[in-house]
């Protein structure tokens, strides 16, 4: 893992946000414990770890360097809706895989999985595509934002019905490169 800079030394980022909730040092520690079960989990296996960009990257490139068993890494892009379309579950696909996952151990990577319309779409359709497996990995949930009952093999932290930033989630394209996570001032995103 990179070493992390303090809070403060994101300047103006850092200005937007009320509290850490998870600091670097506590998402390093759960990345790894996460890295370790999938290793275990998954040895002889050779999984595909799948994920949607570009909020996934932080983690999966934390997760990638925790897991200790071969691996193949594959991404998919999805089109930016607005939210009343979001929340019917409404998806385009601007990026699909690049690897044939026909009888492939899939282990879908996210960074947040809050309503699970988009990742229920999704895992529908990688589903279709007839994997040996699919499982969920996430870093951060929000429970009780969930429109779907989705199964969750592996959650890193349960996360407060509150809009947070950092370590690979935006508001606006902004806060994505911050190592921890916050919550983010409310005046920001309701002027």
């Amino acid at each position: 893992m990179i070493k992390s800079l303090p809070p403060e030394a994101y300047g103006e980022l850092n200005e937007g946000i009320t509290r850490v909730l998870f600091t670097a040092e506590a998402i390093e520690a759960k990345v790894y414990a996460l890295g370790k079960q999938i290793s275990a989990d998954y040895n002889g296996r050779f999984p595909l770890l799948v994920g949607v960009l570009n909020g996934v990257v932080p983690f999966m490139a934390d997760l990638l360097r925790a897991i200790t068993i071969p691996v193949e890494v594959d991404y998919l892009a999805v089109a930016s809706y607005s939210a009343e379309t979001r929340a019917r579950g409404l998806v385009r696909l601007e990026k699909d895989l690049d690897e044939t996952i026909k009888d492939r151990h899939i282990l879908f990577v996210e960074d947040m999985v809050d309503t699970g319309l988009t990742l229920n779409y999704l895992l529908q359709n990688l589903r279709a595509r007839e994997p040996a497996s699919i499982e969920v990995c996430t870093l951060f949930n929000k429970p009780r934002r969930r429109l779907i009952n989705l199964p969750l093999k592996y959650i890193g932290f349960d996360l407060p019905d509150r809009f947070v930033v950092g370590y690979g989630l935006d508001y606006r394209g902004k806060y994505r490169n911050l190592p921890f996570l916050g919550l983010l001032k409310p005046e920001i995103f309701n002027p």
